[in-house]
This record gives structure tokens, sequence and C-alpha cells, in this order.
């Protein structure tokens, strides 16, 4: 009941009724008592000439009480509005500070009712955003500090090409240590190697090679278009690869090294054995055993030498012939090496263009591939689409899939996860691909399968 009373609800009922009470009480003052006795009073003792008290009649004893009546509930009213008044200034003030990015504005409080809840509210609040905005400001300078020394070169411009934020290392890359913000980015490309610049200006992903201070460097560029605050931006990143290349280097050639050891024992140790089996069996006079050993001889000296040309193609793929290709007799073509249902219909417009052979011997790697997986062969099938610039001709089955692991290194020259695989299947994929101006992908598909995406680019070479 107390907190009812103090209420600003029961504050303004009793304000009310008191104003009520008094304006009734100055109509009968006017009306009844005491004024009209002293008005006679007045009249009758002092001999003042004054109209009868009771002719103001109703319609002047409200007038009368308006007269008085108004200035206290003038009064009144400021008294009731005075705090609500003084917390509105203060929201308003608080909200301003807000505005400015000034969290620590609160307002006294010392009151009990809605109004001092308010307030209390306000202040929590306050306090709250005060409390997040130093979270926000600690995370923002961790990872400030992190990209300022991350030794990828980084660098976001704006929808005009104004550099907005550069970290250090991009600051020795392309100014010698001195601010980037505020600076044309094209301008500062335009004394960089010609390499960089088109890399930078072609918009695309790219690993690139660099003649810097009288040494090859290798980049690798990423860039990203996104809107920041509503507008355009574009994020580049420039990573430095040469160390990490050359460790890649050497752990390729010492897998190269192990593989083609492996593969030369396994095919010399039986060779050497059967080599001297031979000669036994001559010394002995039992040639009719000699020419089983001379045909498995020659059957593993053939499987070196087939291994061997594997190893050769691969490093002596020559460059890609681009030609226009209809797609019809490509296709049949290629039903003549592998089995595969084709799951789109034979592309009818534009030829494409690429080196027929090339792709060719790609396809029946991939295909040959997507049948050891293991799939049925009504599952192994074949796409060829067009999605925007790119030509896409994609590979798929219904086997196992693959691993994240094998997923990340499966491009890679020499890694296979079969015994007697040599590693270059997808890695001479990738190769002719890339030659091409394109890139495989690999996923996993829903429902189990992989798929290997060859997406090439519809206007190479035109």
């Amino acid at each position: 009941m107390w907190r009812r009373l103090i209420s600003l609800q029961g504050r303004l009922t009793l304000l009310l009724a008191l104003s009520g009470l008094a304006g009734a009480m100055i109509y009968a003052g006017i009306t009844q008592w005491p004024l009209p006795q002293l008005l006679l009073w007045l009249r009758t003792d002092l001999t003042v000439t004054i109209r009868e008290p009771m002719q103001l009649g109703i319609y002047g004893g409200l007038l009368a009480s308006l007269i008085v009546l108004l200035p206290l509930a003038f009064w009144l009213a400021g008294r009731v509005m005075a705090p609500v008044s003084r917390l509105l200034r203060a929201l308003e003030g608080a909200v301003a500070s807000y505005r400015d990015g000034d969290f620590s504005f609160s307002i006294a409080v010392n009151r009990r009712d809605e109004l001092g809840e308010l307030i209390r509210m306000h202040n929590a609040l306050g306090q709250t955003l005060r409390e997040q905005r130093q979270h926000l400001v600690q995370r923002e300078l961790l990872l400030d500090t992190v990209v300022q020394n991350t030794p990828v070169a980084l660098v976001l411009t704006d929808a005009i090409g104004r550099v907005v934020y550069a970290n250090i290392a991009s600051r020795h890359l392309f100014n010698q240590g001195r601010n980037l913000v505020g600076m044309d980015f094209a301008a500062l490309l335009a004394d960089a190697p010609e390499t960089l610049r088109k890399a930078v200006e072609s918009g695309e992903d790219a690993l690139l090679s660099v003649e810097m201070d009288g040494s090859e460097e290798t980049f690798h560029l990423s860039q990203r278009a996104f809107r920041l605050q509503g507008r355009p931006h574009r994020l580049q990143l420039f990573r430095r690869m040469t160390r990490e290349l050359s460790r890649q280097e050497v752990a390729t050639w010492k897998r190269v090294i192990r593989v083609i050891s492996h593969e030369l024992n396994n095919s010399l140790a039986p060779i050497t054995s059967l080599a001297h089996s031979g000669a036994e069996l001559a010394r002995r006079g039992q040639l009719d055993r000699l020419p089983g050993v001379f045909a498995t001889i020659g059957e593993r000296a053939l499987h070196l030498h087939h291994f061997i040309a594997g190893y050769a193609s691969f490093a002596k793929l020559p460059t890609p012939q681009l030609v226009d290709i209809e797609w019809q007799p490509f296709l049949d073509g290629l039903a003549l090496h592998c089995q595969y249902r084709l799951a789109t219909p034979v592309p009818t417009g534009r030829p494409g263009r690429f080196d027929a052979v090339q792709i060719e011997q790609v396809l029946i790697n991939l295909i040959k591939n997507a049948h050891e997986s293991g799939s049925d062969a009504n599952e192994v099938t074949l796409s060829i689409l067009e999605a925007g610039s790119e030509l896409r001709i994609e590979v798929a089955d219904r086997g196992p899939g693959m691993s994240e692991t094998v997923l990340a290194q499966a491009l890679l020259p020499f890694y296979s996860t079969k015994r007697s695989g040599t590693g270059l299947g997808l890695a001479l994929a990738r190769e002719i691909t890339e030659a091409h101006g394109g890139r495989v992908l690999l996923a996993n598909r829903e429902g189990g399968g992989l798929r290997v995406s060859l997406r090439l680019p519809l206007t190479a070479g035109r």
C-alpha cells in the first residue's frame, strides 16, 4: 500500500484530488463563506457600496473560482512535471553522449517511484555499454596488433581505390615503410613489378613470381570484394611464398626420390633375380624354361618403362593448343576410352575452346579414378555446364569420397592413397587445367561420393 502511495501514479492521484478539493473550497468560499459575509460586513458596518454577495450567481462564482484556481493549477502542474522534465533533459543529454560514443554519462537517482526505476535501468544500461565498449576496444587492439604484425601484406581500399587500411608488411612492400592510408593504390602499383600490377588488376587470386631486390620472390595474391559500413571495399593479401615453396620443393623431391627408388627396387630386384636364375638354367642346359624367365624380365622392364614415361609426361607437359571443339564429336571420342553417363544435355551453343588431347587425357584419368572408387558404373557421371564466365566439366561418382586430410593433399604431385598409385593423375589434371587458365576443385557429394570439377574460362584464347 505504501509503495502505491509513493509511486508516480499515487502522487498524481493525490495531487488531482487536492486540486479538486481546492476548487470546491474556492467555489464555496466565494459563493457561501467567508466572501459573502465579508462583503456584507463591508456594506453594513463600513457603509461601502457593494452589490449583494449572492448576486454573483453560479457562473460568476465559477468564473471567480477559475481566476483563483488557474494560477494554483499552473503551480501544481509545474511541481508535478518538474522531475519528469529534469529526467527528459538528462535522457536527452545521455542519448547525445551515446550518439557521440561516450558511455560515461549517468544520472543521479534519489527517487523510489517509476522515474527512479527508469533512472536506475538507464544507469545499468550505461554500465553495460561501457563494459562492452571496453571489451570491443581490447579486441580491436588485439586484432590490430595481430594484423599489423602478420608477415602477410594487407591492403584495404575503398570504392575509388584509395587505401583505408594497411599493415606494416604492406608499407614495407609498397612504400618503404611509410604510411599508405589515403594514397591511391593504383599509383603505388605503378612503381611495382609489372607481373604484380597485372595480377592485382585482374581481380583474381594468383600465384606469381616477381623480381625484387635482385632476387626472385614468389607471392600468393588473394583478393576479395565486400561491403563495409554499406560501402564497397576491396581487400588484397600478398603472402610471400618463397621460403614455403622452397621447403615444399625439397619435400617433393624427397618424395619423388622415395617413390622412384621404391619402384626401381620393385622392378630391378626381380629382374636381377630372374637374370641370375636364367644364367643358372642355361648353365644346366634347361633351355625350355628360359622363355618364361625372359618373358617375366620383359614384363618387369615394360612396367618400369611405363612408370618412367608417366613421370616424363608430367615433367614435359606441352603448352596447350587452344582451338574450338565441337562437343558431340569430343564426347563420342571420349566414350571410346572410358564408360560414363552424361548427366547434362550435350551443349548446343558455342563450342568449347581447349586442347582436346590434354583435356581428354584428364577426363580419362578422372573417370578411371571414379570407377576405381567402388562406385556403381551407372553412377559415374559427366556434366558440362556454363556458369557465368566459366565452363564447368564435372566428373562425379558414388564411392566413399575423401577425408578432409586427403582432400587437402590430393592435388599434390606424387601423393596417392593407392598402393600402386604414382600420385600423378590428379596432379596432372591440375597442371593441365591451370595451363588452360582454369582450376580444379574437389568436393564430397551429399549422399556419398566425390565430385571433381574442372573450371575453365569461357573466354580463354578468344
